[in-house]
């Protein structure tokens, strides 16, 4: 029987679209998840400590798992008869902050770690992806900073745009949307007029953070494929959004599928974060604020 070493790993939450790069941008975020992984003679327990205590499975049936159970299985190597994970989760789960994704990249990247495997990043990520069905949040998660993802016929180009370091609110309403409802609301067709925009706006907003230029955020941020169908399935969200405009941030979008807002800014950190609650209090819905910075660190 094969022998393996205890390994760890950390990863980053991440947040897509950034409004108008749907399923194509993603930017890691510096909330952390720590994952340590212990050979035992038998059995497979999950022992978890902050966000989603009591909550994600705690068997083999975990998406952590999962996920390295598939490097395995490529590297056609026996998974272990017995395997303990430790979590320290600061990433909120259903969220809109990957959380999915940073438990899959984590089990990935343990599994090699366990394995020494050769396995290259890009070829983590194509696995990763077909977990979720999209890169965005896998790669920026994977290799941390701004990444465009897309999908030719045969593989995943992932490519990491390097930026300015931004300050980010993050504000979780007690809104409870899965990947599935947020997907579902979108319409099954756009006007060519909506696709012109989004495209003309996806490639201004990548100039913006490549330069720094909070000057276009606001106009790059604006988004007519997902984010008008969405917000209605979130009462408060579009009050807040505009909350965090009039309270000086210079961007500001739903976090991938939602239901998290992330609002970017130099100052007025406090009173962004406090109007977006306010916005949603007025809904009568609670909410959690996270203040953040971008990171250009991936999992590691």
């Amino acid at each position: 029987m094969t022998e393996f070493n205890p390994v760890y790993v950390r990863v980053p939450a991440t947040t897509a679209n950034l409004g108008p790069g749907f399923d194509c941008l993603g930017l890691a975020l510096d909330i952390w998840n720590e994952v340590r992984f212990t050979p035992v003679d038998k059995g497979y327990t999950v022992e978890i400590e902050g966000e989603g205590t009591g909550k994600l499975a705690a068997d083999r049936s975990n998406l952590i798992f999962q996920a390295a159970e598939k490097l395995f299985e490529l590297e056609g190597v026996a998974f272990p008869q017995g395997l303990s994970l430790r979590c320290q989760n600061a990433i909120p789960i259903s969220s809109g902050l990957g959380s999915s994704a940073s438990a899959i990249v984590a089990g990935l990247l343990g599994a090699k770690r366990m394995l020494n495997s050769a396995i290259s990043k890009s070829d983590l990520l194509a696995l990763a992806a077909d977990f979720e069905g999209h890169a965005d949040n896998a790669a920026a998660c994977l290799l941390g900073g701004l990444v465009v993802t897309l999908r030719t016929e045969s593989s995943w180009i992932a490519e990491k745009v390097p930026m300015q370091f931004l300050h980010a609110v993050i504000v979780l309403p007690n809104i409870s949307l899965s990947t599935h409802q947020a997907r579902a609301a979108l319409p099954a067709s756009i006007s060519h007029a909506c696709a012109v925009a989004n495209i003309s706006r996806t490639a201004l907003l990548v100039n913006a953070l490549r330069d720094g230029r909070r000057d276009l955020f606001r106009t790059a941020m604006q988004d007519c494929l997902h984010q008008p169908y969405r917000l209605n399935l979130m009462p408060g969200a579009a009050e807040a959004l505009q909350a965090a405009y009039d309270a000086g941030a210079f961007g500001a979008a739903l976090s991938g599928a939602g239901p998290s807002l992330i609002a970017f800014a130099d100052e007025y950190l406090d009173e962004i974060g406090q109007a977006m609650q306010s916005a949603y209090s007025t809904q009568g819905i609670d909410s959690r604020i996270f203040s953040s910075y971008s990171t250009n660190l991936g999992a590691a």
